[in-house]
């Protein structure tokens, strides 16, 4: 979380503190914690180490104190340590809505069971459910004015950004977690208006009510998991452009610095231009016009049926446009990505990580998420 406060326009005139927590093998042997940070460049820096000494009498070994529930076994399929462990945490559910919380995280497994590559992967994977019972029904909306108090304390509004779902109460959240064996996280919240997030290593969050959840739940899952980047540019975002265009360490964009060295070279067809030309000023033009109208939605706080119906109109149009053309379904290099509209470039004209469309995920971004899950699951 505040590698990306980092570019925030707010990280330039204030500071802010955001816990933050590591989880690393049980040692038996006295041993050093090195922290990294990627530096403007995107290399690795030492920015932090603390020896630990596993006999120490200052570790606690009580384990997690938090009620989270009973663990509800979704999708079992064998030894944790031989799966990937994903847990569905559910926030902003009563003690009452419990069952509903259930209905939610199967309706939600079964869309991203849907999906290649977890399709052909279910039997690698275990999925894992808990919810600790909220005194509240719903999270916090700062910007329609609404608060709560919930156990993992998600709330739309990170950053200032209306869609934007994470919790900073990081030893709440993992204090849950820990009721659980798991790898990577998925958190529900019991609400209907648009909104999610994810944060690579960290976890993922969606509006389980949202007539978008099924895109939103796949869509922030992929940054989870394995790092991938957004590859929109029309929408309003938080961060700041960077002041220097360097080699984006995500997997599925690129500044095309250097065509010769372009990280997924070996799955362009031999003729594929790089860069590759696509209906782009078509494309934004429409757009424009739909930011402006989601914009006065949020603003005048309009019923969430009329946000719908904006993304409804989209989807029609921007489905057609980008399954036609030359290179429509073709890996290349597609101007317009990780928030910019010029000088990044995506692998495929659609996917996942592009538009709502229920369009599978890109080649690349597929063979990021296949190489993930072997990491987890081949020993």
């Amino acid at each position: 979380m505040y590698g990306e406060w980092e570019t925030t326009a707010e990280a330039k005139s204030m500071n802010r503190t955001f816990s933050e927590s590591l989880r690393f093998p049980s040692v038996d042997k006295p041993f050093r914690v090195v922290v990294k940070k990627r530096d403007p460049g995107n290399v690795f820096r030492d920015i932090w180490m603390s020896a630990i000494d596993p006999a120490s009498k200052f570790i606690v070994r009580s384990g997690s104190q938090a009620d989270a529930g009973p663990l509800i076994k979704l999708h079992e399929r064998g030894d944790p340590a031989e799966k990937l462990d994903l847990l569905i945490l559910g926030d902003g559910y009563t003690a009452a809505e419990r069952g509903k919380f259930e209905r939610d995280a199967r309706r939600l497994m079964g869309v991203l069971f849907a999906t290649s590559p977890f399709k052909e992967r279910e039997r690698d994977i275990n999925v894992w459910g808990l919810v600790p019972a909220s005194k509240d029904s719903g999270i916090s909306r700062p910007s329609d004015g609404v608060q709560k108090r919930t156990p993992l304390g998600t709330m739309y509004d990170t950053f200032d950004s209306e869609r934007y779902i994470l919790t900073a109460e990081n030893r709440a959240f993992r204090d849950v977690a820990a009721n659980a064996p798991y790898d990577v996280v998925e958190i529900l919240t019991n609400t209907d208006k648009y909104g999610g997030g994810g944060i690579y290593g960290l976890y993922s969050t969606v509006a389980a009510d949202n007539l978008w959840a099924p895109y939103i739940f796949v869509h922030e899952f992929g940054h989870h998991l394995a790092g991938l980047a957004d590859e929109y540019f029309t929408s309003d975002v938080a961060y700041l452009p960077p002041a220097e265009r360097v080699e984006p360490w995500e997997p599925n964009v690129t500044a095309l610095l250097d065509v010769a060295k372009l990280k997924w070279k070996d799955l362009v067809e031999p003729g594929t231009p790089l860069p590759t030309p696509w209906a782009k000023e078509q494309f934004e033009k429409a757009h424009e016009e739909g930011q402006k109208r989601r914009r006065d939605i949020r603003a005048n706080h309009r019923p969430e049926t009329e946000m719908n119906a904006l993304f409804r109109e989209e989807l029609a149009r921007t489905s057609a446009q980008l399954a036609s053309g030359p290179f429509a379904g073709k890996v290349g290099a597609f101007e317009g990505a990780n928030y910019e509209a010029k000088g990044y470039y995506r692998p495929q004209a659609d996917c996942i990580m592009f538009t709502r469309d229920q369009v599978p995920f890109c080649a690349v971004c597929r063979r990021a998420l296949e190489q993930t899950l072997d990491s987890y699951t081949r020993q």
